[in-house]
């Protein structure tokens, strides 16, 4: 072989090599954003569910506020009334 020719090859092998490295790179980068988005949709379906939950405290906090009211409606007359009552029994 002459030496153009074991040069050339030599070149071969060093591209050749260059390239496997880059491929070994590009697998450990694959293997990386998989590590991460395997960590973003954890982090999503964790977020997904502090968001339900919070979606139902609100939803039972209405349901509190609602209830309140109806019984504020109906229970302020009767205070007012019991109050004027007592009040005319004391300065009659």
């Amino acid at each position: 072989m002459s030496e153009a020719e074991q040069r050339m090859l030599a070149a071969l092998d060093s591209i050749q090599r260059n390239q496997e490295q880059q491929l070994q790179r590009q697998a450990e980068a694959l293997a990386l954003q998989r590590e991460q988005f395997a960590l973003v949709q954890k982090q999503f379906e964790r977020h997904e569910h502090l968001q339900d939950r919070a979606e139902q405290i609100q939803d039972r906090s209405a349901q509190l506020v609602g209830v309140a009211r109806k019984v504020t409606f109906f229970l302020l007359p009767v205070l007012v009334f019991l109050i004027g009552y007592v009040s005319w029994l004391m300065f009659r």
